[in-house]
């Protein structure tokens, strides 16, 4: 390829709505380039990136033994009524009608079109097991678009569906995918943990997060110092931070604190450190009672001061799972007798049910609100003060420092960046009434599994991974060119330009991804636009080296120069990318 006949268009500022660095760097290498909010058009540069990351996707894929289809992009809104997520999935599902004011819908994902192809073409146990899989975009109506492809509302995604006999048919099919992805991130060359991780809205019975390891990752992993255990945050368990509950050695007594309501200012205003604080939260339960009116039900939920709620597990509990919501000021008013900031679990004004975190349920002697304001109590106990809660669990989030769940180490946080996730035992086998017919005639269930890959996600993943000031540094396997030539006056010198040429050629013919930068540049223009597009692989031509039979080499992560042979570049460039 030469860059006369390409198309290349840096810029020298990244516009003003770019939030993170992948976003400002692929508008100023020309990858991208935004049509509206959170869609965006790929120019040359960033999808020669996005089919080499779709072709590793699929040769893993195949090699796994799942199997290429095409689903549309629009489909009928009657299968998305019909597994439920018609009334679930909520504004992010883009809907619309057509001329005959029938009901279709832009994909996010595909369950219900894989499910109806399966359940008209798959019939006997002697299909099964089935792996399908397709690259095809997708719609999410995201409510507020940012950070590029990282959080846009139209993107490319891999989907894959599996379909076995049994649950340990399912679960061998899940661990197959799993290990491809494993491949497939190693292939792209980025550092990546596998979590545990919640199933959220698709669903399931097991489930893990593929996460590539990035300062600027929305997502917070916990991990062991010592084994490989790993986990979202949102579902690393939180052992308590106190083993057992001493004996109380004080009395209870109502403390005044104007004007704090923060647990900080409490215990600052106190004189105690944090972990003596419990906060409250409060939240709200609309359901019917016996005669189906519709009633309130409010919770209050109790962690340590310096631990934060995790929604996830609250919405896990017993009574919650159906759906919650956070009190109104009214509600709370209503039941406690004061404003937010001063609750606490003693006296309240009507009934609740108390739900401690597990540290909480071991604390004694805690600092809490005292449903008044500017009072809160201190030297509060359980069953002297106030009765045992209704229910003890884990609803908070893991912090540095506690113990690891498997019981080897303590955790440590760290941020990361989804690009991928893998699902067993979905729904739909269920909501769409797949079966299949056993050995025995006899009409069997089949058990689903969903597996996801964000292909354009990776492009911004792989960025934020790897980058420098100057620009974008790509790990070979994804990067839109391997290597760069670089002739440094190629329109004056006649040997400059034959050694380009001919160094082109060889890298060409030897399968080599290789550019020819024939545009006659400035040398400082051209190297600062490689550095910014961030090909992994720089060979400079210049008339000084080759007065001694000489070209320039330069790797884009260290920009460390290296003289080679004028004749040696291909034999070279394949050390390099052997390593």
């Amino acid at each position: 390829m030469r860059a006369s006949a390409f198309f290349i268009s840096t810029l020298k500022e990244a516009p003003a709505d770019a939030e993170v660095v992948s976003h400002r760097l692929m508008t100023r290498s020309g990858m991208i380039r935004k049509l509206a909010a959170g869609i965006y058009n790929y120019l040359p540069m960033g999808l020669r990136s996005i089919r080499k990351i779709e072709n590793i996707i699929r040769e893993e894929m195949n090699r796994a033994g799942a199997v290429e289809l095409l689903m549309p992009v629009v489909q009928p809104g009657e299968l998305w009524m019909e597994s439920g997520r018609w009334y679930k999935m909520g504004p992010e599902l883009l809907r619309l009608k057509d001329r005959h004011d029938r009901d279709f819908i832009i994909q996010p994902t595909s369950e219900e079109v894989i499910a109806d192809i399966v359940r008209a073409l798959v019939t006997s146990y002697k299909q099964l097991p089935i792996n399908f899989y397709h690259i095809q975009t997708k719609f999410r109506d995201e409510r507020r678009p940012r950070f590029g492809l990282m959080r846009g509302r139209e993107f490319t995604m891999k989907d894959a569906y599996s379909f076995d006999r049994d649950d340990a048919g399912c679960m061998k099919s899940y661990q197959a995918m799993f290990d491809a992805y494993v491949r497939i991130f190693t292939r792209m060359g980025l550092k990546f943990r596998a979590v545990a991780a919640d199933t959220g809205k698709i669903g399931g019975t097991a489930s893990q997060e593929f996460q590539v390891i990035a300062d600027t990752g929305e997502d917070a992993i916990a991990y062991s110092t010592e084994s490989d255990y790993a986990a979202n945050i949102e579902m690393a368990e939180a052992l308590p931070a106190i083993e057992r509950r001493a004996t109380p050695q004080e009395t209870l007594k109502k403390a005044p604190t104007p004007g704090k309501e923060k647990c900080e200012d409490v215990a600052e205003l106190l004189g105690l450190p944090l972990e003596r604080t419990v906060k409250s939260i409060v939240l709200a339960v609309d359901r019917a009672d016996e005669r189906g009116a519709a009633a309130t039900e409010i919770w209050l939920l109790l962690v340590r001061g310096d631990h934060e709620l995790n929604e996830v597990k609250a919405g896990k509990l017993p009574g919650l799972a159906d759906g919650f919501r956070f009190a109104t000021d009214a509600e709370i008013r209503e039941h406690f007798g004061c404003r937010p900031g001063y609750l606490g679990p003693i006296a309240p004004r009507r009934p609740i049910r108390i739900v401690a975190d597990r540290t909480v349920a071991n604390m004694s002697d805690f600092v809490c609100g005292a449903n008044e304001e500017d009072f809160h109590y201190t030297g509060t106990n359980w069953g002297r003060d106030l009765p045992e809660p209704d229910l003890v669990a884990d609803v908070r989030n893991v912090v540095a420092g506690d113990r690891s769940p498997d019981g080897r180490g303590v955790l440590a946080i760290q941020r990361g960046i989804e690009v991928g996730h893998v699902f067993a035992g979905l729904p739909y086998a269920q909501t769409m009434r797949l079966s299949y017919v056993d050995e025995k005639g006899q009409s069997r269930p089949m058990v689903m599994g969903c597996y996801g890959i964000g292909v354009t996600r990776l492009l911004g993943a792989a960025i934020e991974q790897n980058h420098d000031e100057r620009g974008i540094i790509w790990p070979d396997a994804i990067a839109p060119f391997t290597v760069v030539i670089c002739p440094v006056n190629y329109r004056q010198s006649e040997q400059v330009r034959q050694v380009a040429d001919q160094v082109h050629a060889e890298l060409q013919a030897a399968g080599v991804d290789v550019i020819l930068d024939d545009r006659g540049e400035r040398p400082g223009a051209m190297f600062a636009d490689w550095e910014l597009i961030g090909v992994p692989h720089r060979i400079t031509v210049g008339e000084r080296g080759l007065k001694e039979g000489k070209l320039e080499y330069v790797h884009r992560r260290s920009l460390q120069p290296t003289m080679i042979g004028a004749g040696d570049a291909l034999s070279f460039i394949r050390s390099q990318l052997a390593v």
